[in-house]
């Protein structure tokens, strides 16, 4: 539960009220009167830590008042003229104190002005002192201002008032939801929340700059690494292909090269399967060769040459019509007479594919 504490400076009195704001209201839970005589000896028994927030009251007596009369209601605007106007009716000039300013009546682009002030040594006096409680305001209004302010005259503002306890319990609650003056300024401006935001900054900051540093440390490892078994990767790579290729000693790139040999090996590859002689032989030996003899057979790719020789031109066409049983596309290519009489003759063919 988050808990506020209002200080109402009274005459003779100092009353603590200390209450839970709620959305719909306020919950009291605890008030507490200590002596005042007008000077900043007084004692109290609170401890700012324990508190969200802390306001505080100062009485009338303690204040000083001016209604003047300005040809705008602009509040920017009222704020700079006003120190003007105060510094020739204030002893001492404006210097000396710190003001705000209620707006108490406005026609026709014309308004009254209530501009309230104090002396800085009295809210310098008062802040010092609770200080030493730790306690640090963050409003300086007045419960006494604000119950004339809802019926404002300027005789109510000049004559003494009397407030009962439960009255200024009641109007301490409005004051901590919307406060009627604030006179914490210039100098003595509420500045703990801004070092707080500036503290939470820094060490945001530094978590975000301590992030930072993890993930370019866990970046750099990775690439560490990474580097590492690309080296080694690349080491077994030149490993494997020296054993592939020994006697290659200009090894730049071994991918490349791998898939040049790989290219090569492929362009042959119809020179080591694409022939079968043993099945080929096999076939010969199967036909009827009578009278005809065999001198060259040439395997290739794609073609079956055969030459030899026989007796008469009869036993070509017949070997032709046997060797059109086995294979395909026979044809006699050449067929003579050698000087020995012989018929010389030169048959292709191709291998039926199964």
């Amino acid at each position: 539960m988050s808990k506020s504490i209002f200080i109402d400076i009274k005459d003779h009195e100092i009353a603590t009220y200390i209450f839970d704001i709620k959305q719909k209201g306020f919950e009291i839970l605890d008030t507490r009167k200590y002596p005042f005589s007008g000077k900043t000896d007084f004692e109290l028994n609170v401890v700012g830590k324990d508190f969200e927030n802390t306001y505080i009251s100062f009485p009338m007596s303690a204040l000083n008042f001016r209604v003047i009369d300005l040809p705008f209601s602009n509040k920017d605007r009222i704020r700079e003229i006003l120190p003007f106007e105060l510094d020739g009716i204030i002893l001492g000039g404006v210097d000396k104190v710190v003001f705000d300013d209620i707006i108490i009546g406005s026609s026709d682009n014309r308004c009254q002005v209530l501009a309230v002030y104090v002396e800085k040594a009295f809210i310098r006096d008062i802040l010092e002192k609770l200080k030493t409680y730790n306690v640090d305001p963050l409003i300086i209004t007045s419960l006494e201002l604000r119950s004339i302010l809802k019926d404002f005259t300027v005789e109510r503002l000049l004559s003494p008032i009397r407030l009962q306890d439960e009255d200024r319990i009641a109007l301490a609650a409005e004051e901590i939801k919307k406060s009627t003056i604030n006179l914490r300024r210039d100098e003595f401006a509420y500045t703990r929340d801004i070092e707080r935001t500036k503290k939470s900054l820094r060490v945001t900051a530094l978590l975000f700059i301590l992030l930072i540093f993890v993930l370019s440390a866990d970046l750099l490892l990775k690439i560490y690494f990474t580097r590492n078994e690309i080296a080694s990767l690349k080491g077994k790579m030149r490993s494997i292909y020296k054993e592939f290729f020994p006697e290659e000693k200009n090894i730049l790139n071994e991918i490349h090269q791998f898939k040049s040999h790989l290219k090569i090996l492929k362009e042959k590859e119809d020179y080591f399967i694409g022939i079968s002689p043993l099945n080929i032989l096999l076939d010969l030996s199967m036909i009827d060769r009578t009278g005809i003899v065999f001198n060259e057979l040439v395997l290739d790719k794609e073609t079956l040459t055969m030459r030899g020789e026989t007796s008469s031109f009869s036993d070509i066409q017949e070997l032709k019509n046997r060797l059109g049983q086995v294979f395909k596309d026979v044809d006699v290519s050449d067929s003579r007479t050698s000087i020995e009489g012989k018929i010389v003759f030169t048959i292709t063919a191709k291998e039926k594919k199964i």
